[in-house]
C-alpha cells in the first residue's frame, strides 16, 4: 500500500502524538498555542487573537503550561532514535519549557532567532522577533553546519519571502513557509515524514510537500481542516484531493 503524501487529524495535540507509531516520525516542527499569549489578548497588547474578520478565537483554544510534560513526552515517544524536534514560542514561554523538554530525554541545543522585521505582539518593548527551540533526540546531523541561528530573509542569497499575509477568518499566528523550509532542509531527508501537532493553516505541510517529505498534522479547530486539505491538496500531481481526516 502506498503511503498518502499528507494526513490530517482532528485530535487534541497529545492524544494525536500518542497514536503515532513508536519512532515513526522523523521531524516534528510545531508551534503551540501557548499560555502566555493569553496574558498578551488580556492586555490588549495584541491584535491578532481578537475576533475580527481577519481573525477568529474559534481557531485558537491555549494550549496551558501545565500540559507540556505530556507533550514532550509524547514528541519523544513519536521521533525516530536520530531525529529533531523545533518548537516555535516566544521569550516567556522558552524558560518554560526547556527544562520540560530536557527531562522527557530531549538534549537543547540552541534558541533560533527569527527576526520579522516588523513589530508584533508585547507591552514593553515590542516584539520583533520569535524563537525557535532547537531540540535532539539522539543524534543528527544538520544539513549545513555552518548555518547562522539568525533568520533574516530580507538579507537570503536565495531571496525569501519576510512576510506572511493574514488568511481572511484564518489562521492569526501563521508562520512563513520559507521558515520551515529551512528547518526540514536541515533536519530530514526526502521521503521522511514531518509532523505538526498544531497545524493550524498547515504552513509546515505545505513545506513539507514542497520538499518532498511526507506530512502529519493535527488540530482541534475544524477551520483548519478545511484551509489545510484545499492548501495541501493544491500540490499534488494533478491536484487531486488527498485526504484522510481522522476524528
Amino acid at each position: 500500500m502506498i503511503e498518502p503524501p499528507y494526513r490530517l487529524f482532528n485530535q487534541d495535540a497529545v492524544e494525536f502524538l500518542q497514536g503515532i507509531p513508536t519512532g515513526s516520525a522523523n521531524l516534528i516542527i510545531t508551534d503551540p498555542a501557548y499560555e502566555s499569549l493569553e496574558k498578551h489578548r488580556k492586555i490588549g497588547t495584541t491584535t491578532r487573537l481578537k475576533k475580527s474578520n481577519a481573525s477568529s478565537n474559534e481557531w485558537f483554544k491555549i494550549f496551558p503550561n501545565t500540559r507540556f510534560p505530556d507533550f514532550f513526552a509524547a514528541c519523544f515517544t513519536a521521533l525516530a532514535k536520530n531525529s529533531h524536534l523545533y518548537v516555535m514560542c516566544d521569550d516567556e514561554t522558552a524558560y518554560v519549557i526547556k527544562p520540560i523538554a530536557e527531562a522527557a530525554g530531549f538534549k537543547y541545543w540552541k534558541r533560533i532567532v527569527w527576526d520579522k522585521e516588523k513589530i508584533g505582539m508585547g507591552y514593553h518593548y515590542r516584539s520583533r522577533c520569535e524563537y525557535i527551540l532547537f531540540f535532539e533526540k539522539g543524534k543528527r546531523k544538520l544539513h549545513d553546519m555552518g548555518m547562522p541561528d539568525v533568520f533574516d530573509f530580507k538579507e537570503d542569497p536565495e531571496g525569501y519571502v519576510l512576510s506572511c499575509a493574514r488568511i481572511a477568518n484564518g489562521y492569526p499566528t501563521e508562520k512563513p513557509v520559507e521558515v520551515s523550509k529551512k528547518l526540514i532542509a536541515q533536519s530530514s531527508l526526502p521521503g521522511e515524514l514531518v509532523v505538526d501537532p498544531f497545524m493550524g493553516s498547515a504552513s509546515v505541510g505545505e513545506a513539507a510537500l514542497s520538499l518532498g517529505r511526507r506530512f502529519w498534522g493535527s488540530d482541534i479547530a475544524d477551520l483548519s481542516h478545511v484551509t489545510a486539505d484545499k492548501r495541501l491538496s493544491a500540490l499534488l500531481p494533478g491536484n487531486i484531493e488527498q485526504l484522510e481526516w481522522t476524528k
